[in-house]
C-alpha cells in the first residue's frame, strides 16, 4: 500500500503586480466638451469610445463616437469626471496620449497628443502611429 503524504508545501506569495498606466488622460477643454456631449446626447451614453482605424493618406486614424454601453474588452478611462472607453485594438497606440479639445473660428475638434505618432499627412485627417514600447 502506497501512502500519500498529506504535507503541506509552502503557498507561494504572488509577486505584487505593477499598476497598469492610464492609457490616455484628458485636458480640461477635453473633459469639459465630453461633459457638454454626454449630457445633451439624445439617448443614454456612458462616455465617448475612441479608437484608431486603417486609412488616409498616412494609414491611420483617430475615431470618436458615442458609447451606449460598456463592452467587456473596453480599457475604461476615467478621468476629470468623465469617462473615455478605448477600443481594446488601439491601446498599444493610444497608450500615454493627452486628448484635448480645441476650438476656433473655423473648426472645433478633439485634438490627440500622442507620443506613438510618427507622422501625419497634409490635411490633418490621418496619422501615422507605432505600437508603444513597454519596458518590462
Amino acid at each position: 500500500m502506497t501512502q500519500i503524504s498529506s504535507g503541506s508545501t509552502p503557498a507561494s506569495t504572488p509577486k505584487p503586480r505593477r499598476p497598469r498606466p492610464q492609457v490616455m488622460r484628458l485636458t480640461d477643454a477635453a473633459a469639459q466638451r465630453i461633459s457638454e456631449l454626454t449630457q445633451r446626447a439624445d439617448s443614454e451614453i456612458v462616455g465617448l469610445r475612441v479608437g484608431v482605424k486603417n486609412g488616409g493618406c498616412a494609414g491611420q486614424s483617430y475615431t470618436v463616437e458615442y458609447a451606449h454601453d460598456v463592452r467587456p474588452t473596453d480599457e475604461v478611462v476615467e478621468d476629470k469626471g468623465v469617462k473615455i472607453l478605448v477600443d481594446p485594438k488601439a491601446v498599444l497606440f493610444l497608450l500615454g496620449t493627452e486628448m484635448d479639445y480645441k476650438a476656433d473660428k473655423m473648426q472645433a475638434q478633439f485634438v490627440f497628443n500622442n507620443p506613438n505618432q510618427i507622422s501625419a499627412c497634409g490635411c490633418g485627417e490621418s496619422v501615422e502611429l507605432r505600437p508603444a514600447q513597454i519596458d518590462g
